[in-house]
């Protein structure tokens, strides 16, 4: 009797585990700023090749434009009703997205946020990014050791992303200042500096017109300018034609950060000194597992060892090595670059 008794209790118990999660199963999700935007294009990518390799549904949005919290929200909501597994999301509005990321998670949906981090980071399970601390640095020591002891007499424009202080475009630029040697008086914040090599920041929305812009205004400023930091590569060419039809391309040092096949390229043709290459592909591969295993285990991913994200790595692209700093030449990074 009382073997009969443990049996069914056992039986019962079974009964009352929760049922192991399929792949073919599990629906995850995957939010882009834009889906026109070659590197989220990229991510995209990856995603998809990864959910497809393990069985995994993926369902993929993106805002209609950079900046669009709306849709965000929206497809936020779309994928806690299907009852999907986790959620990858390049945030438009770091802030303001916060309140939909939340009511995923209490849902029970592993958050990831890619690229670009929460405000605050905290608001996701994990966040894949760069180094972009790291990306900045390694361009601002590879421009002062090119420059040697001109280093000390530079005039630096520096061309960021916009005026609102976004962390990706904090951290570039203050791993660029620190890497060339400059002392940072807040790491969190642009344009508090005071070192008379800096000529000026202005804003470039990331695009080549922007660039083209920017470059203009800061050499109005200074016509001296011979070291450009740029937020991306897009902002990179535009700051090469308006160097270019001020007579002064062969005088400058272009570096900036991004890794996109167009910008390999521009190194490759002496347009970018040197730029950090990111990889968004790995970031959505390594989030389709990561949800992947904490649907099956429930275990989350862990920061890398010193960060408070997991590192996807960067890469410093240059034809034009600088002593002491690892780099790999265009020809490789035309191997492994995005977009």
């Amino acid at each position: 009797m009382f073997k009969k008794s443990a049996m069914v209790l056992a039986l019962t118990a079974s009964f009352m585990l929760p049922a192991a999660v399929h792949a073919e199963d599990m629906i995850v999700g995957l939010i882009t700023k834009t889906n026109t935007n070659p590197f989220f294009v990229k991510m995209k990518e990856g995603a998809a090749a990864k959910a497809k390799e393990m069985g995994i549904e993926l369902r993929s949005f993106a805002g209609k434009v950079d900046g669009d919290n709306d849709s965000q929200v929206q497809a936020v909501e779309n994928l806690i009703s299907a009852g999907a597994k986790g959620i990858m999301i390049t945030p438009s509005d770091s802030k303001a997205i916060v309140p939909a990321i939340e009511k995923a998670r209490k849902a029970g949906l592993l958050v990831i946020a890619l690229d670009t981090p929460l405000d605050p980071a905290s608001a996701a399970d994990a966040t894949f990014a760069t180094d972009n601390f790291k990306a900045g640095e390694l361009i601002g020591q590879w421009a002062a050791k090119s420059l040697g002891d001109k280093a000390k007499d530079a005039k630096i424009a520096l061309l960021d992303l916009n005026a609102n202080q976004i962390s990706v475009d904090v951290a570039r630029d203050q791993g660029f200042l620190k890497g060339f040697g400059i002392d940072l008086k807040d790491a969190k914040k642009m344009g508090d500096e005071d070192d008379k090599r800096i000529v000026g920041n202005d804003v470039t929305q990331g695009s080549e017109e922007g660039g083209r812009k920017a470059m203009e205004n800061l050499l109005q400023k200074d016509a001296g300018v011979n070291v450009v930091y740029t937020i991306n590569e897009p902002a990179a060419a535009g700051a090469y034609e308006a160097l270019k039809a001020a007579g002064k391309e062969k005088d400058v040092l272009i570096v900036s950060v991004d890794g996109g096949c167009p910008g390999v390229k521009n190194v490759k043709d002496s347009v970018i000194g040197a730029t950090s290459m990111q990889f968004p592909l790995l970031m959505a591969s390594k989030g389709i597992e990561a949800i992947a295993e904490f649907a099956k285990s429930g275990k989350k991913p862990a920061n890398s060892e010193g960060l408070d994200f997991f590192n996807t790595g960067v890469e410093l692209i240059t034809d034009k090595p600088a002593d002491g700093i690892e780099s790999i030449k265009s020809e490789d990074g035309l191997k492994k670059c995005w977009g």
